[in-house]
């Protein structure tokens, strides 16, 4: 009853407001209530499985300690390792479209360093960085980097060969082309690899914590809490952590759509 009464309301919603936010909304706590009443009805040892309202006192109680484990890991390590892998990835991409001997050099090495499973590198640059979050920031850089460089390669060569022509009959440099008529065509290509670094940039810096950090962090936490077999502590700071990576994605896709307006895939 509950899905068909969503369904006829996503089907009629009078709004964006309501088709994008509220319908999910509504889905999302119908799902926490049905996982309450299978925790509940089922007896589910909290050990396997807490139920919403235990994870959300531990959450209550412990927010001083999320607060700061968020610090650690969102802010100093994911944001910083984001912008830098994110950024980086793009500057090599302009050098790469620039000069075709780079392409042929730079890139088979960023597929090289991209395929590299991230529990082989956190623990070396856990020994070359220390402990703190530097060595987290090292780890997201090099899974960020590569997605950014293949997404805005492949947004700088969208620009087609009639709007190229047009450039080149009004004597446009290649600097003038590539301000006003290739990056504006490689938006959405960039903003698809920073949505994917995004995830990649929480996944990251989780991970590399496991290898070594400060008494900090939401790693370090759910490592630690699961040793004490403390599962409603992990839960919640698994909670955290897929509110913040949310918002953060959000927050993008509402700039790609304040950006990329125009794109076919936007319009009414």
């Amino acid at each position: 009853m509950t899905w068909r009464a969503l369904q006829l309301l996503a089907g009629t919603a009078p709004n964006r407001l309501v088709h994008d936010v509220l319908v999910p909304a509504l889905f999302g706590l119908w799902l926490l209530y049905l996982w309450e009443v299978v925790v509940g009805g089922f007896a589910i040892p909290r050990v396997l499985l807490p139920g919403p309202s235990q994870i959300g006192r531990v959450i209550a109680a412990s927010a001083d300690v999320l607060a700061q484990d968020f610090r650690q890991t969102f802010l100093k390590s994911v944001l910083t390792g984001f912008a830098l892998g994110s950024g980086s990835g793009f500057l090599v991409a302009i050098l790469i479209d620039r000069s075709p001997f780079l392409q042929r050099g730079l890139l088979p090495l960023g597929a090289l360093v991209s395929a590299i499973p991230i529990v082989g590198i956190a623990p070396i640059m856990v020994m070359w960085f220390g402990f703190d979050w530097q060595s987290k920031v090292a780890v997201i850089v090099v899974m960020t980097f590569f997605p950014m460089l293949v997404n805005a390669l492949a947004g700088l060569h969208a620009a087609g060969d009639m709007e190229r022509d047009l450039m080149r009959s009004y004597a446009a440099s290649y600097w003038q082309t590539l301000l006003r008529l290739r990056l504006p065509n490689a938006l959405p290509f960039i903003f698809n690899a920073l949505k994917i670094n995004s995830t990649l940039s929480l996944i990251g810096a989780i991970v590399a914590e496991f290898f070594g950090t400060p008494i900090l962090g939401m790693g370090f936490r759910i490592s630690t809490e699961v040793g004490r077999m403390n599962i409603e502590m992990v839960w919640a700071t698994i909670a955290v952590a897929a509110v913040a990576g949310s918002l953060f994605y959000a927050v993008l896709a509402l700039g790609e759509r304040a950006l990329t307006f125009w794109h076919p895939s936007y319009r009414q």
